[in-house]
């Protein structure tokens, strides 16, 4: 079993004044593109993350404010074998699945990710109520397999009224475990 981690980089949330309104703007900044080796000599494979750019926030809104990024996992090596594995998001600047944050200094913004467009599950490792992403991927030894791609759903809930302007980060671990 091989497994490998990639930061994933909560790029900010901007917040500014705007009338007697806050607005904002998040999004997470690609990672730099991991490998792991997922047999000895056969096969390399590759992990891709894209951002997740928030439209505006505004604290006052009762909506939610929601958008979308994905991970992608693509493996080279002897075509026509099939590589077992999860994608498990980490915590990020919360103290657990449940409260992630991203911050400005001393001031926080919640948010999460899920693993669908329901919103319904938090995307985390697989365990305290989260769900993890288990697939199978093809090795493509002439590079024209597209990999597997999952859509990872963002969404910072409404009316966080104590949200101070600022630039807010967090950073997720995409942690992919071959088996």
């Amino acid at each position: 079993m091989k497994r490998r981690a990639a930061q994933w980089d909560d790029g900010g949330l901007w917040l500014r004044h705007l009338a007697p309104l806050l607005t904002g703007l998040a999004g997470l900044l690609s990672a730099p593109q991991a490998q792991a080796l997922c047999l000895p000599a056969v096969c390399t494979c590759n992990v891709v993350v894209t951002n997740i750019v928030f439209a505006a926030y505004n604290p006052l809104a009762f909506g939610n404010t929601d958008s979308t990024g994905s991970v992608k996992v693509t493996c080279g090596g002897v075509a026509g074998l099939l590589v077992p594995f999860t994608v498990d998001l980490g915590k990020g600047g919360g103290t657990s699945f449940s409260t992630r944050r991203m911050a400005s200094g001393a001031n926080t913004i919640s948010y999460n990710v899920y693993l669908d467009s329901n919103y319904t599950t938090v995307w985390g490792d697989g365990t305290t109520s989260t769900g993890r992403v288990s697939s199978s991927v093809l090795l493509d030894a002439l590079g024209l397999t597209p990999g597997v791609t999952f859509t990872v759903y963002g969404r910072i809930p409404g009316r966080q009224l104590t949200v101070p302007p600022g630039t807010y980060t967090d950073s997720l671990t995409v942690t992919v475990t071959y088996q």
